[in-house]
């Protein structure tokens, strides 16, 4: 009887999945909204005032995302003021609703990874996955792997798509 080689174990391919980069911190909205005159108009001592008197203990350790759900001119520093109570306590905050934010949150881990770790190796990007890293996680991978890798795949180790080869 034959001894059965695992070809793909030999052959030195690293798998990278994206969704070990995926954000596993809570994120929560912060809706100007409620913080509005009539939910309508920014009345800046009113605004102030209401900021001021909010417990903001209730962002410590979180991940927020900073945005205006009413149909309403908001100037510039409404963010910033809110920007300045929410840097002291949450874990992490930006404009956008959750969907940006979380976004921004993915692209942000995705880029501390060390490539030097991928110099000269054949690298799979995974590509079937339960949180779905969305089309610009692949394209960032690739932007930043590309310069140093020996070859760049997509899918799984045993069934991949080619995407670069080092000439």
């Amino acid at each position: 009887m034959e001894e059965i080689v695992n070809k793909v174990a030999q052959s030195g391919i690293i798998t990278l999945d994206l969704e070990d980069y995926y954000p596993k911190e809570e994120l929560v909205p912060f809706d100007l909204k409620p913080y509005l005159f009539m939910e309508m108009i920014l009345k800046e001592k009113d605004f102030r005032t209401k900021l001021q008197e909010l417990d903001w203990e209730q962002f410590r350790n979180k991940n927020v995302a900073i945005f205006c759900s009413a149909d309403a001119v908001i100037p510039f520093w409404a963010y910033m003021l809110v920007m300045t109570y929410l840097e002291s306590v949450a874990n992490f905050a930006a404009f956008g609703d959750t969907k940006q934010v979380h976004q921004t949150q993915f692209m942000k881990s995705l880029g501390a990874i060390d490539v030097n770790e991928y110099v000269d190796k054949r690298v799979v990007i995974k590509g079937c996955g339960d949180k779905g890293a969305g089309e610009a996680a692949y394209v960032e991978i690739t932007r930043l792997l590309k310069p140093v890798v020996k070859s760049l795949m997509y899918g799984e180790p045993c069934s991949t798509v080619p995407i670069y080869k080092k000439k």
